[in-house]
């Protein structure tokens, strides 16, 4: 084998071990938040698990086709602000149909900023503050469930509060996925225990919705879902992109990853989006010495999350039959790290910080109105609030 051969060998290595960190740190760091927002908005368990399994599916294959046609790293993934969301909304306040509907706007909305520049420029001008209150607002309770837990279920809430921790110490890039595969543990503990064995599945199908349209599930869940997206994924995406000196294809990657979250949310998926953290796992020095092929490393990512999809029927058994509220608290644990950078977002300028605390105030609150989620009023009154108090304080 030739020094060339060799080099070029060992860089398709790097990138397919790459792709898989990437894909791994993904799906195991956040899909208890998924499950979490799709149960909280009436999904079955089958339906959530058809849910998880298109959700890899668009993923994966978004990933592999942006990436292959414009040879750049960039790796898609879906919402999980947008999940955190959903999982925040009033229990049985929409049926999942209407979800369903909220969802297939969302996705329109999506490819819609990748089509009218002037929608792209009013989305960039959402003052940053107001974003991260509601964000951050929205987080509030699901982050509050590892710790609530304890009353509940003490020794399974105990153990991934552990492991969280130990992990934080010893291995903190890791800390959360190990958090995840100790709740799975727990699970499998718990359906050995009491001999559930029977209620798991291990193919995974997808389930069509057929879905209803009501406006109050477009304001509540597909105005708050695009937001959220956009603002702490795509946006961000973009920018850790730009840091390893690649230049992102908006309109493509709008059109892909809004039809992709339109035709996903018909079997249950919600929405997917540009990768922010896990994005450099892909475009980093660790996918290859050669920046101009680490697009490899995506598209090897791609390809793992169809593999992983196969994996989406049992997880959703497992966690369906585990206690109740053990996956809800391993999500809450997953999301610390961002509601803390949400809060320290929305409280950095000093011009925006009453605004920004009564956005947040609001969007814990799930004030709901005329049918309408707290995220949607969070947005309201956090910028009534600045034009009526900041702005003239300010003038």
């Amino acid at each position: 084998m030739t020094r060339s051969t060799a080099a070029q060998a060992d860089g398709i290595a790097q990138a397919i071990i790459a792709g898989l960190i990437t894909t791994m740190v993904g799906f195991v760091a956040s899909f208890a938040v998924v499950l979490a927002g799709l149960f909280q908005v009436g999904a079955t368990v089958g339906q959530a698990a058809s849910g998880l399994l298109i959700l890899c599916l668009c993923v994966g294959l978004s990933t592999i086709v942006l990436s292959l046609r414009h040879r750049v790293p960039i790796s898609i993934a879906w919402s999980t602000p947008g999940a955190a969301m959903l999982a925040a909304l009033a229990p049985g306040a929409f049926g999942f149909a209407q979800a369903v509907g909220a969802f297939i706007v969302g996705g329109v909305m999506i490819m819609l900023s990748g089509l009218v520049p002037v929608l792209h420029r009013l989305l960039t001008r959402i003052p940053v503050p107001i974003a991260q209150g509601m964000l951050a607002g929205v987080l509030i309770p699901l982050c509050l469930t590892p710790f609530t837990a304890l009353g509940t279920i003490p020794v399974p809430a105990l153990g991934i509060l552990l492991v969280f921790f130990l992990g934080l110490r010893l291995l903190p890039k890791f800390a959360v996925a190990l958090s995840m595969l100790a709740a799975l543990g727990f699970g499998l503990w718990h359906i050995a225990r009491t001999g559930l064995w029977g209620q798991l599945e291990l193919l995974p199908h997808l389930q069509w919705v057929s879905p209803e349209f009501s406006w109050q599930a477009i304001a509540s869940i597909s105005v708050p879902l695009f937001i959220v997206t956009m603002a702490s994924q795509n946006i961000p995406g973009v920018a850790v992109l730009g840091s390893f000196g690649y230049a992102l294809p908006w309109r493509s990657s709008m059109l892909v990853t809004g039809a992709g979250s339109s035709l996903g949310a018909f079997f249950g998926g919600h929405a997917i989006n540009l990768a922010a953290i896990t994005a450099a796992l892909a475009a980093g020095e660790q996918a290859g010495a050669d920046a101009s092929r680490r697009w490899r490393a995506a598209t090897s990512s791609g390809v793992f999350y169809l593999i992983f999809a196969a994996l989406s029927a049992l997880i959703v058994s497992v966690a369906s039959a585990s206690p109740e509220g053990l996956f809800q608290a391993a999500a809450g644990l997953a999301l610390l790290a961002t509601l803390g950078n949400s809060l320290l977002g929305a409280v950095a300028d000093p011009s925006w910080r009453l605004s920004a605390l009564v956005t947040v105030l609001v969007a814990a609150g799930n004030l709901t109105l005329f049918g309408i989620g707290g995220a949607f009023w969070a947005l309201v009154a956090g910028l009534l609030t600045h034009f009526i108090v900041e702005r003239e304080a300010r003038r």
